[in-house]
């Protein structure tokens, strides 16, 4: 199987987590919410496929580049 390493596009707060390790997602999925510069960022899963890992937690402050999680397709 491969792998998809979804990371942070820019630098924010985590604001929710909206799945699970476990989770089957579809193309589009919302993954998390970023919030930066006053706006809510969703972060959408770019392909389909399971949930293996989430590196982040709700409250986190983020920087661009850190992994958010990991989706095998």
């Amino acid at each position: 199987m491969a792998q998809e390493i979804i990371e942070v596009p820019i630098t924010g707060k985590i604001i929710s987590v909206d799945t699970n390790v476990g989770d089957e997602v579809q193309e589009g999925d919302v993954i998390c919410f970023i919030e930066s510069m006053k706006m809510e960022n969703p972060i959408l899963a770019p392909v389909n496929g399971k949930i293996t890992d989430i590196q982040v937690a709700v409250g986190e402050v983020v920087e661009t580049g850190k992994v958010i999680a990991i989706i095998e397709y």
